[in-house]
């Protein structure tokens, strides 16, 4: 089997992002604030890794939405700023899935709807700055 080509592996990635971020609305109202919180990070995850492939990446290692946009600006990509927005997220993927990730409290009694709506917002501002990517890529 042949390797797709960039265009087509980043708008793999991103249908993925897309899919899972109508996850995350979903699990919003539902109330599980803390899974929403974890899921909106793996959005901006995915997304970003979206952008990598489009630039002719083979393999992305790494989990930090922030760390990636990092990669993405000494590359020269310009990421207007959604830096600050990545970093909130990447703290959400350890606390917000393990009872001993916030010492004396359980995830989903912590994690609140504002919480969840701001991860929300953040990571659909990242999968739009994605979308912006790779379909201008044309």
């Amino acid at each position: 089997m042949s390797r797709p080509n960039a265009r087509d592996e980043a708008r793999r990635w991103l249908a993925q992002a897309e899919n899972d971020l109508a996850f995350t609305e979903h699990s919003m109202r539902g109330g599980f604030h803390a899974q929403a919180c974890f899921s909106a990070q793996q959005v901006a995850e995915k997304a970003v890794k979206a952008v990598h492939y489009l630039r002719g990446a083979r393999v992305v290692i790494g989990h930090s939405v922030n760390g990636l946009f990092e990669a993405l600006e000494a590359a020269g990509l310009p990421v207007k700023g959604l830096r600050p927005l990545a970093a909130q997220l990447d703290l959400h993927y350890i606390p917000t899935r393990y009872p001993n990730g916030l010492p004396g409290n359980l995830p989903f009694e912590v994690y609140t709807a504002a919480q969840a709506t701001d991860a929300l917002a953040a990571a659909r501002r990242i999968v739009a700055f994605a979308r912006e990517q790779v379909e201008g890529a044309g």
